[in-house]
């Protein structure tokens, strides 16, 4: 079972001919999981071809517009093709308020409802039956979050001779210890997913930086990643100009990642003043080799790991 990631929108502040403002959205199963709406997010959506009516969960990582103008609309596109489904919202402090107060001004209705989630600290704000979604505060020039996307620890590899040798029947039986529930046996003996299973594996883990500063607290938030997803608004020689608007460079966030120890960074938030963010990813490279410069619409596959 493979995730996909798509990049939507990938640049910072003000859009570009190649680069829509910022979206990430995670495909799993039947679900999608999006960090930030920037402005325009319903066009990328039907251009990248996913769906406005699956089960859906929206992270906003702080209240500046480029991350959050296209709520309003992607609310108002989804009421006009009829969703029924309801759609989860979390953000920081403000996020309940902008969009009572926009639904208030536009006079529009909604078919569907919308359970809106602020989140006032780090830790787990979504917990699901076989993943979690984690906050922890960043270090923007607002109140802003980062997040995590991990999946829970999935029960390990089945030996169809254990479950053999034990007398357990091929059929149902052997789907029950798969998915980590033990069964008893006609002749009454209990077995259990211990005894036919190899150790628990790890899911995914995928993180999600939002605007930033490097900040304290980071690397132990991304740690043992598949896939850090951080902005690298400026280049090095701008670092100055980062720190002052709350932003990171490509090689800090190149070193975020290898302190974390994660397998793959990809940079996103690119300014407008870059239109070949070759520069960028040169730098982050000197520090973390497998970095790639996010695009609008590329997709990146992560199937599940063997062990």
């Amino acid at each position: 079972m493979s995730i996909r990631v798509i990049f939507l929108g990938t640049g910072g502040s003000v859009p570009t001919p190649m680069r829509s403002l910022p979206a990430v959205l995670i495909k799993r199963q039947s679900e999608q999981l999006m960090f930030d709406c920037g402005e325009g997010v319903q066009r990328q959506m039907i251009k990248a071809k996913v769906g406005f009516h699956r089960k859906m969960k929206i992270f906003v990582s702080h209240m500046h517009g480029d991350h959050v103008l296209g709520l309003p609309g992607l609310l108002q596109t989804m009421a006009l093709l009829g969703r029924a489904r309801k759609l989860e919202v979390y953000g920081p402090e403000g996020i309940k308020q902008f969009l009572e107060c926009v639904r208030e001004s536009l006079q529009f209705g909604l078919t569907f409802p919308v359970e809106i989630r602020e989140v006032c600290g780090a830790g787990v704000v979504c917990e699901e039956e076989d993943y979690v979604v984690e906050a922890v505060r960043s270090n923007h020039v607002v109140q802003g979050l980062a997040y995590a996307f991990v999946e829970k620890l999935r029960p390990g590899k089945f030996y169809p001779e254990k479950a053999k040798a034990l007398g357990v029947p091929e059929g149902e039986l052997w789907s029950k210890l798969q998915h980590g529930d033990a069964v008893k046996l006609e002749n009454g003996r209990v077995v259990s997913p211990e005894e036919v299973l190899g150790s628990l594996r790890k899911g995914r883990k995928i993180v999600y930086s939002g605007d930033t500063r490097p900040f304290e607290g980071f690397v132990e938030f991304a740690a043992g990643a598949d896939l850090v997803v951080h902005e690298a608004t400026f280049d090095d020689a701008l670092c100055e100009k980062a720190e002052v608007d709350g932003h990171s460079t490509p090689s800090q966030a190149g070193l975020q990642a290898k302190k974390a120890k994660a397998k793959k960074l990809v940079l996103t938030h690119i300014s407008a003043r870059y239109a070949d963010a070759g520069l960028l990813l040169e730098q982050a490279q000197k520090v973390f080799k497998d970095t790639v410069v996010a695009e609008d619409f590329m997709v990146l596959e992560l199937p599940l790991p063997d062990s």
